[in-house]
């Protein structure tokens, strides 16, 4: 028999961010795995619903068959008052791509208040899946889930040529994300203003809209900073525009305070592109620590030496990027994270036994040679 599922995200699917990223694609390929699967659209409120919010979404998930495994983004799950969720008769898999309380420019009252809500709604789930092995451990220690309740799929990675940047001109770096607090791209420009001396131009890539009021301040920081004609505000990109980026850049940086696994990171491993990161979540483990120069989150004087560390030694940046080649022939692809999922899916459902599986294979620093 067919597992059944209904897949509840909230908001436009369309979104162009990894978690909705991730989200579409393991829609589109959960039929193929044996799992029959409808989008429920929930309202786009979430994290912060009204109550009538609330009571709709309870009442659309009522509505499913009684056999439906509801798969609830973790963007609304964790939001959800427990009392609400314990009325549904549906069994639940949540997916989780970073506890919500985590999120920066949060107030502590409403950090305070997500890990509560995400901790109580937690315990109505049959299974939980997450995008990293640090997240999983997260949920262990801070949120008390028990390790047998949960499942990693980490995101997929496309196959992609390897970046070819241009040989003359400045380096081109490159970052990817939505302009937000977390992504921390105001310590990044700290970083890049202590290295104004050296030759670069950045690319920030991402949507202004999702926190306008950084947006608006990272643009006064720029211009502050007297870097308006080196760091450009792309916007956001569709695939094949982004993919062009990636490919065209010399170098990634990724200055997040949090990951919950870091696609673009995967995305830029995938392309073999050298990289400077933070060991913030996920990112310190999506990152192997060959393919990339990796810095505390939220220390821009850290980040600033890397970055000019990477700028000022070719073949450092030669040595990261042929890692990172390696390490980005190793990811997952979207049928596996899809598979995995589907497994959960059917084990809650009754169809299958939940089978555990190993975690991606790390990447093995190559062996280095005189040149």
């Amino acid at each position: 028999m067919t597992a059944h599922a209904l897949f509840a995200i909230p908001g436009d699917l369309a979104t162009l961010t990894g978690g909705y990223g991730y989200d579409r694609r393991v829609l589109a390929l959960l039929p193929a795995c044996g799992v029959a699967t409808l989008h429920m659209q929930l309202p786009g409120s979430f994290p912060f619903p009204g109550d009538d919010d609330v009571a709709r979404t309870i009442r659309m998930m009522r509505a499913t068959r009684d056999d439906a495994v509801l798969l609830v983004d973790g963007l609304a799950f964790g939001a959800l008052p427990s009392p609400a969720i314990a009325t549904l008769r549906q069994k639940i898999v949540a997916l989780v791509h970073h506890p919500l309380g985590y999120e920066a420019g949060l107030s502590p009252v409403q950090s305070r208040a997500l890990v509560a809500s995400e901790r109580a709604a937690l315990t109505h789930a049959a299974h939980i899946v997450v995008t990293s092995a640090p997240t999983r451990t997260t949920l262990v220690d801070y949120f008390g889930v028990d390790p047998e309740r949960i499942a990693v799929a980490e995101p997929g990675t496309d196959p992609a040529a390897r970046a070819r940047p241009a040989d003359a001109g400045e380096p081109i770096l490159l970052t990817v994300g939505s302009i937000v607090p977390r992504k921390a791209f105001d310590v990044l420009v700290r970083a890049l203003a202590g290295i104004a001396h050296l030759p670069w131009r950045m690319r920030i890539v991402g949507s202004p809209e999702r926190s306008p009021e950084t947006a608006t301040s990272l643009r006064a920081q720029i211009v502050a900073s007297g870097l308006a004609s080196r760091i450009e505000l792309v916007g956001e990109l569709d695939e094949q525009a982004l993919g062009r980026a990636y490919g065209g850049a010399d170098l990634f940086v990724l200055p997040s305070l949090y990951e919950g696994y870091g696609m673009a990171l995967a995305e830029a491993m995938a392309r073999g592109l050298p990289i400077v990161c933070t060991t913030g979540g996920a990112a310190a483990q999506t990152v192997p620590d060959g393919a990339g120069l990796k810095v505390p989150p939220g220390d821009a004087a850290a980040l600033r030496d890397a970055l000019a560390s990477a700028l000022a030694d070719g073949r450092m940046r030669q040595r990261l990027a042929d890692e990172s080649w390696r390490a980005g022939q190793l990811l997952p692809r979207w049928r596996d994270t899809a598979a995995r999922i589907a497994a959960v899916i059917e084990a809650v459902a009754g169809r299958k036994t939940l089978v555990k599986t190993q975690a991606r294979p790390q990447a093995r620093p190559q062996a280095r040679t005189k040149s």
